[in-house]
C-alpha cells in the first residue's frame, strides 16, 4: 500500500474525552472516529487492524471444527419472552418496534436465535456435536460508554455456540474452545490469562474469562504467586476467587464490653481510637432478602473490618438472589441504631446474620453496639451471640491471601475481559423445547457451550499492553502493516525514488506486508506517524544510505536505528538471501 494513495489522518493533539491510553491513541493514528455515545467509525487503519484479529480468530475457529453461520441481529420480542430475558436482561437491551408495532432487539447476544436455529435444523443425536460460531455486530445499550472501543454499545464479538447429546461432550468442547482461545490470543502476541468466572446473565454451569494483562484494566483477577510460571496455575475474577476459610476459632479471652465511639462510624476509625488492628473489627452490612417463605427478611452480613463484602458470592446464597441494601427505616426497626453502629448483637427483631468464614472464626471481635455512638469489643459467638445463620465465603480475596489450590499465596492484578467461555447446560434448549431424538429413539435436550469474543476489544486490549510515549507498538500480527519504507526527498532524486520502490515490491512479493511512505513528509513528521500508527518495522530509503550501500532500520521497540547492507536487512526481516 503507497501511503500517497491511503487515507491515514493522525492527529498531534490528545482528545480531550478521552480516559484511557487506547481510546486516546486511537484516536491520534486517526483509527476510529466518534459518531455518537459509544458508536465508532473504524477507519481504513483501524478496519485493517481489526481484520487481522477478526482473521485470526476465523481461522482457528475453523480448525478448532467450528462451522461459521450468520445470525440477525435484530430479534423478535417472542423469543426473548421464551427465556424469559425480554425483562431481566435490563437496560442494556436495546428495543425496537417495526411499521405494524411489533417489538424486536437489536440482539447484544444470540442464545435464544441459534437454539431456535437449532430446534428446527437438529434432529438426531447423529449431528451431535456441532458448533456454530459467527462474527457479528452486537449493540449493548451501556449507561455510560466510555474508553472508546472498550466499552462501546456498538462492537464486533465472535460468538459460538455448541450443542451436545452429553454433558461429557460438552465439557470435552468447553476445553476445546479454551485450547483454542490460548491460541488465539498467544497468535496475536498479547499476554493474556484465563480465570475462573461467574457466568452472569448468560448463566450456565461453568464458565472462564480470558483477561488481557494491563495496568488500566477494569478487572482485578487473583492468582496464585507461587504456581505462576506459565500462567497455568490458579487464577480467577475477583468476583468468582474463593477466599479459603481459615483455621479453628480461638478461645474467648475477653469479656465483652462497650466503647465509646462519638465520631466513629467506620471500622478504620474505630480500629484507630482503639489502637487495635482493623482486622479485629467486623463491618456490618444491612440487607433485604426474603426467607423460606418469600417473604421479606432483614439481615446483617459480616465481613472482617479490612475485606469487602462480595456481591456476586453474596447473590448466590439462598433467598439473597435479589437482595438490596436495607433503608435506614429498615435499619431502625430491626437494630433501633442508625448506620455505623450497625452490628448482629442483641437485635430489637429477630434478623438473620451471615458471616464471612473469617468472621466466623473470629474470637474477641468489634462490632457496633445498636446505639449511636457505642460500639461493643470482646465480642465472642456462642456466649455474647447466637452462631450465625449462615457461614459463607462472601468477601473478596486480597493480595497475600492463600490460594485455593494450596500452592501458595494469591496475588492482584489487573485485567481486560476480551473472551468468555461458558458451559451453559440445558438452561436454553429446555426453555425454547429444544429436542433431538437419542439413540434410543427418544426426545433428549441437549446440553449447550457458549463461547464469546471481543473483536473489537481485542485491538484497544492490545494497545493498552504495547504502547510507549510515541505511540502504538503493535504486536507483529496485529500491526496493519508488517513493515514500512520511509524514501527521504524522493522527488529531489529519482535513484532513490526508484530504490525504495525496489525494496517495496521485493518486500511484498516475499510476503512481509509493506506499506511505501511516498506522501514527501519531513523525516521528522513521516518518523512520528510511523510510529504513532505502531509498524513493527521501518526501513529509510536516502540518498546518503543509497551512496554508502545501506538502509536505516529501526525496529519499533528498538532505541536507536541501525545501518544494514541489503542482506542484513532482508535477515532481519526474515526474507531468505
Amino acid at each position: 500500500m503507497r501511503l500517497s494513495q491511503f487515507h491515514l489522518h493522525t492527529s498531534k493533539e490528545t482528545p480531550a474525552d478521552a480516559e484511557v491510553i487506547s481510546h486516546k491513541l486511537m484516536l491520534k493514528a486517526g483509527m476510529i472516529r466518534k459518531l455518537a455515545a459509544g458508536l465508532y467509525t473504524w477507519s481504513p487503519l483501524g478496519l485493517r487492524v481489526l481484520r487481522k484479529v477478526e482473521r485470526a480468530v476465523r481461522e482457528e475457529m475453523d480448525a478448532a471444527g467450528a462451522i461459521e453461520v450468520l445470525m440477525p441481529s435484530v430479534q423478535p420480542r417472542e423469543l426473548w419472552e421464551e427465556t424469559g430475558r425480554w425483562q431481566k436482561f435490563g437496560g442494556q437491551l436495546l428495543k425496537i418496534k417495526d411499521r405494524k408495532d411489533a417489538e424486536y432487539c437489536y440482539g447484544p447476544t444470540h442464545e435464544e436465535v441459534i437454539t431456535d436455529f437449532a430446534r428446527n435444523e437438529l434432529a438426531s443425536y447423529k449431528q451431535l456435536p456441532v458448533n456454530f460460531y459467527q462474527i457479528q455486530t452486537k449493540f449493548r445499550d451501556e449507561i455510560r460508554p466510555r474508553f472508546g472501543v472498550m466499552r462501546a454499545r456498538e462492537f464486533l464479538m465472535k460468538d459460538a455456540y455448541s450443542f451436545h447429546i452429553s454433558d461429557a461432550d460438552l465439557v470435552r468442547e468447553y476445553r476445546n474452545m479454551h485450547d483454542t482461545y490460548s491460541r488465539i490470543f498467544t497468535r496475536l502476541g498479547l499476554k493474556f490469562r484465563a480465570v475462573q468466572a461467574d457466568s452472569g446473565a448468560i448463566g450456565g454451569d461453568a464458565s472462564q474469562e480470558f483477561h488481557v494483562l494491563a495496568d488500566s484494566g477494569e478487572d482485578a483477577i487473583a492468582y496464585c504467586i507461587e504456581d505462576d510460571s506459565d500462567g497455568s496455575g490458579y487464577a480467577a475474577n475477583l468476583e468468582a476467587a474463593e477466599a479459603v476459610a481459615p483455621g479453628e476459632r480461638p478461645a474467648a479471652t475477653e469479656a465483652m464490653h462497650q466503647i465509646d465511639t462519638p465520631t466513629q462510624k467506620t471500622c478504620e476509625e474505630v480500629a484507630a481510637l482503639m489502637g487495635i488492628a482493623l482486622e479485629r473489627t467486623v463491618k456490618s452490612v444491612a440487607l433485604m432478602g426474603v426467607d423460606a417463605d418469600a417473604k421479606p427478611q432483614f439481615g446483617l452480613a459480616l465481613v472482617r473490618g479490612d475485606h469487602a463484602v462480595n456481591e456476586i458470592k453474596l447473590a448466590k446464597l439462598p433467598g439473597l438472589g435479589d437482595y438490596r441494601l436495607a433503608t435506614e427505616a429498615e435499619i431502625a426497626e430491626h437494630l433501633g441504631s442508625e448506620p455505623g453502629f450497625l452490628g448482629p448483637v442483641a437485635p430489637k427483631n429477630a434478623i438473620r446474620i451471615v458471616a464471612d468464614r473469617s468472621v466466623a472464626a473470629m474470637a474477641d471481635f468489634v462490632v457496633g453496639a445498636n446505639e449511636t455512638g457505642y460500639h461493643l469489643a470482646g465480642v465472642n459467638w456462642g456466649r455474647d451471640l447466637p452462631e450465625p445463620d449462615t457461614v459463607a465465603d462472601i468477601r473478596n480475596v486480597v493480595a497475600g491471601d492463600p490460594s485455593p489450590d494450596g500452592r501458595g499465596t494469591l496475588a492482584i492484578a489487573r485485567g481486560i475481559e476480551v473472551g468468555h467461555v461458558f458451559q451453559l447446560g440445558r438452561k436454553y434448549a429446555e426453555a425454547m423445547k429444544c429436542t433431538v431424538l437419542d439413540d434410543n429413539g427418544k426426545a433428549a435436550t441437549p446440553a449447550m457451550g457458549c463461547y464469546g469474543i471481543g473483536v473489537s476489544r481485542i485491538v484497544a486490549a492490545a494497545i493498552e499492553q504495547n504502547f510507549d510515549a510515541n505511540g502504538i507498538a503493535w504486536p507483529e500480527a496485529m500491526a496493519p502493516w508488517q513493515a514500512v519504507v520511509c524514501v527521504i526527498n524522493p522527488k529531489k532524486d529519482p535513484a532513490v525514488a526508484e530504490a525504495a520502490e525496489a525494496l517495496y515490491r521485493e518486500l511484498n512479493a516475499a510476503g512481509v506486508e509493506t506499506a511505501l511512505d511516498d506522501r514527501g513528509l519531513r523525516p521528522g513528521a513521516m518518523f512520528a506517524d510511523i510510529e504513532l500508527i505502531g509498524i513493527p518495522h521501518r526501513v529509510v530509503v536516502s540518498e546518503r544510505g543509497l551512496a554508502s550501500g545501506s538502509f536505516e532500520y529501526r525496529h519499533r521497540r528498538a532505541e536507536e536505528a541501525e545501518n544494514l547492507d541489503r542482506s542484513a536487512l532482508l535477515a532481519r526481516l526474515g526474507v531468505a538471501g
